[in-house]
């Protein structure tokens, strides 16, 4: 599992580069087609390392990269 969320961090990483704004958690499941839980855990992974701001309340969060 770890692997699987650490790939998805990675996609999320690219996404984030590739649309240079801040993206919805609702967006992202869709471009992204991963499960919302998938997501959560792998921006979970982003924020903590410090990669990405999350921002907003549930159930639509907002993720850019840090810059």
């Amino acid at each position: 599992m770890i692997t699987k969320i650490g790939i998805a961090a990675g996609e999320i990483w690219h996404w984030l580069e590739k649309h240079d704004q801040i993206c919805s958690l609702e967006g992202m499941i869709k471009g992204l087609d991963k499960p919302r839980d998938m997501l959560l855990m792998s921006i979970g992974w982003l924020a903590r390392e410090g990669h990405v701001v999350v921002e907003g309340e549930g159930p639509d969060y907002k993720v850019t990269l840090r810059k």
